[in-house]
């Protein structure tokens, strides 16, 4: 078993509990929306307030992820053909048993009499409450090239192959780049970040890019690779103590979740609004994400535990389980939200207090699943 990096145990903790902190969220803006929409009683204000700084505060958990991969993954030592067969294969096999199992869902509780309206309580988003067999596998035959929102977080495991098909490539040049090299790049990637708010707000020709060329000035410097980057930057070049890093990181972290949230308010404060709007300040390669990311990670790089540690164990066990934690969650994101609106909570603590039950159940099966089914919770649970 190789050894675990703590610390970046710690950010991974970090992460998911943001990540299923923001699928919790999915019915509290599900509700509202539906709400408004199909004229019933207004929802409780405070409720969608409470939603929207929470999802302004937990943004950062996908680029954590990707700059976790970065920290752990480079430079990378194996042949090209060999990384992609243990990396891919590990994640495609959960991917598409967890997908097919996603889709057949509603078709399930069709079998066993269940009324259609559990759909739309375990899968906030659907597009359909149907339980015939053929809308579910017309999504089965999609899934080599685009999800569904009955599994909606699986649009990060695209990115994350599209991640692993380039690392072996980017890892040459990370080898023999200089700190002042990648600095450069970093530098590039970030005016990136920029990109979002200038194609809303400048205009939407910016730098190149138009109606027959999507392929911009700052193109090949954009996306999530500039992630992995920053987190094997800051992981190999960033020294600074606590004393130096608590100010900095405070800054970035107050100046992004500010832009993000009261830029996701003036959004929803327009009389009209697209899907691409309403996402637009949570875009998660914008320059307040990546603020807030670094920020995260720049502080929690030191926190840290003995490794003989009970702490540290667990947090090894998450490491252990994470990719089953990810596979498995999104099926509890309904019954949380159903279990918590039971349970009187005030308004700030439904949501964390959702994420704590997903996270709960989810660990709890995937860490089950690991200890009882052998060598096939590698291809079920990764």
């Amino acid at each position: 078993m190789k050894t675990q990096i703590v610390w970046l145990n710690v950010i991974r903790f970090a992460a998911f509990f943001m990540l299923i902190c923001c699928h919790a969220a999915d019915p509290f803006y599900a509700t509202a929306t539906y709400a408004t929409a199909d004229g019933m009683a207004p929802v409780d204000p405070s409720m969608v307030q409470w939603g929207e700084r929470w999802m302004a505060f937990v943004r950062p958990c996908v680029p954590l992820f990707v700059m976790i991969t970065g920290a752990l993954s480079f430079p990378v030592k194996m042949e090209m053909g060999a990384f992609y067969k243990r990396r891919i294969l590990r994640v495609l096999w959960p991917f598409l048993i967890w997908s097919v199992l996603y889709y057949l869902f509603p078709w399930f509780t069709g079998l066993v009499g269940a009324d259609k309206s559990i759909i739309y309580k375990c899968f906030i988003w659907s597009d359909t409450d149907s339980q015939s067999i053929w809308p579910c596998l017309e999504n089965i035959a999609r899934i080599p090239f685009t999800f569904n929102y009955s599994a909606s977080h699986m649009w990060y495991i695209y990115m994350l192959i599209g991640l692993y098909l380039y690392m072996p490539i980017f890892s040459a040049w990370i080898e023999r780049a200089t700190k002042r090299q990648k600095e450069l790049v970093l530098g590039l990637w970030f005016a990136s970040t920029f990109l979002p708010y200038l194609e809303e707000f400048a205009g939407p020709y910016a730098f190149g890019t138009c109606s027959w060329n999507s392929f911009g000035l700052f193109y090949y410097f954009a996306g999530f690779n500039g992630f992995l980057l920053l987190g094997h930057y800051i992981r190999y070049h960033v020294s600074w103590n606590l004393r130096q890093t608590l100010p900095i990181a405070a800054v970035m972290l107050v100046v992004g979740f500010v832009i993000t949230y009261f830029g996701y308010g003036y959004i929803m404060s327009l009389p009209e609004k697209t899907p691409e709007q309403i996402e637009l300040f949570w875009t998660y390669n914008s320059v307040n994400v990546a603020l807030m990311s670094a920020a995260w990670f720049l502080v929690l790089k030191h926190i840290s535990f003995p490794l003989e540690s009970r702490v540290a164990g667990w947090l090894g066990n998450l490491a252990f389980c994470g990719f089953g934690i990810y596979m498995v969650h999104y099926y509890f994101v309904g019954l949380a939200h159903e279990m918590i609106t039971q349970l009187g909570l005030p308004v700030p603590l439904q949501i964390p207090a959702a994420a704590v039950i997903i996270f709960a159940l989810s660990w709890s099966i995937v860490a089950l699943a690991k200890k009882y089914l052998g060598k096939a919770a590698v291809y079920i649970m990764g």
